[in-house]
């Protein structure tokens, strides 16, 4: 299999092996996967993808035929965002979707990106094994509009054995601590700290916008002001009746 980034006389094979891939991962109805490939995959948007610097864009060929393709991005904080993996039904049994990973990964550190994030719909059981097999953990969940219908996108994420996820933050590194969160209204907040030993809290990242939420008062509230999540206060005060 040779794995090579992606040209603009792609498309039409990138939308095929989405097509089929698709429908055989996932329930959804065809006006859906429909919908999906031409929101995610049309001309503008490919062509997009495809001049964007922090974007990813590989396909994946086999007797120069095109059998499967990723979609990744880096984002401001040094993470890599693995957002689609798909390859043809036909050549799942060859092990391609593990290599097409593997080299996806490798292509990403060497853009600088030292940790890799991958999403997948909860509805997909296969693509949320494989991500496990990868070595990645669930570290969240978050909602996706596909044709108009929202449904949940689990979220996994390379992790070290104590659980902390390497961000920078404006040139700072900071641990998000994936094992220690505060209940939130919409999503958990993850503790971060400002060593690898997690002895100074530097704040806490909302795991429904993925962004980090003001730091907790002295009565314990915690508010994100980007997406409304918040940890009610965990001691009673006038202020808050």
């Amino acid at each position: 299999m040779n794995v090579r980034e992606a040209e603009p006389q792609d498309r039409p094979a990138i939308r095929d092996v989405a097509r089929r891939s698709l429908q055989a991962s996932y329930s959804l109805e065809p006006k859906a996967i429909a919908g999906a490939i031409e929101e995610w995959y049309g001309e503008a948007r490919l062509g997009e993808i495809l001049d964007a610097d922090d974007e990813l864009l590989l396909v994946a060929e086999s007797d120069q035929q095109t059998v499967g393709f990723s979609e990744s991005s880096i984002r401001e904080d040094g993470t890599a965002e693995l957002r689609w993996l798909h390859v043809d039904p036909d050549y799942r049994a060859e092990s391609y979707g593990e290599q097409l990973f593997e080299e996806t990964r490798e292509r990403l550190e060497d853009r600088g990106a030292p940790t890799i994030q991958g999403r997948v719909l909860a509805d997909n059981p296969d693509g949320n094994a494989f991500y496990e097999r990868q070595g990645l953990e669930k570290v969240g969940e978050e909602e996706v509009e596909i044709d108009g219908e929202p449904y949940v996108e689990n979220v996994y994420a390379e992790l070290e054995e104590s659980g902390l996820e390497q961000l920078d933050v404006d040139g700072q590194s900071v641990y998000l601590d994936h094992n220690t969160t505060e209940q939130g209204s919409l999503a958990p907040f993850h503790v971060a700290y400002t060593d690898e030993a997690a002895t100074d809290i530097y704040g806490y990242w909302c795991g429904k916008c993925e962004r980090f939420a003001n730091a907790m008062d002295s009565m314990g509230r915690i508010q994100c002001d980007s997406c409304g999540n918040d940890r009610k206060p965990s001691r009673w005060d006038a202020a808050y009746l």
